[in-house]
């Protein structure tokens, strides 16, 4: 395994793309990196599809139901919207229109999607395998989608 800056800040996903490597920022979402390393350390997120995928914009996921309305069993997180961008590579959590109801669901961003800025949170970036995020298959349903293998916190790595 790769040796990462800050591996209880990093996640590695497997992806049926390839592996996409993430540097958590506590820095920015303490709350909201905490509650993601809580479910990757559970399994949660253990073989979740991308679910809606748009080209040159996003690929989210971290529902287990796979249609873009369910969520953990843990109660929806407070934002903490924060002033780092939505640019190629950010990650961000999905939410509904209630500011406060993010949940387990995220998305990695395509291209500059910068209208997002301070409404959506920013806990992380895409620092090793965005090729791998690029070929996630698009769709919004996505017909047999992609999915995450498996996501570990890197500090659980042996």
């Amino acid at each position: 395994m790769a040796d990462y800056a800050d591996p209880e800040n990093t996640l590695v996903i497997e992806t049926t793309k390839g592996n996409v490597v993430i540097q958590m920022r506590p820095d920015l979402a303490p709350n909201h990196v905490e509650h993601i390393k809580k479910l990757a350390r559970e399994g949660f997120y253990d073989g979740v599809v991308f679910h809606r995928v748009i080209d040159g914009f996003m690929a989210q996921t971290g529902d287990p139901t796979g249609t873009g309305m369910g969520g953990s069993k843990y109660p929806d997180l407070k934002q903490e919207f924060n002033a780092e961008p939505h640019v190629r590579g950010a990650v961000s959590m999905a939410r509904a229109q209630n500011p406060n109801s993010a949940n387990s669901q995220f998305f990695i961003v395509f291209d500059d999607a910068r209208f997002l800025d301070r409404q959506y949170t920013v806990w992380g970036k895409v620092i090793e395998g965005m090729e791998n995020v690029d070929q996630i298959k698009r769709g919004e349903p996505v017909q047999d989608p992609d999915k995450m293998v498996s996501v570990k916190v890197a500090a659980d790595i042996a």
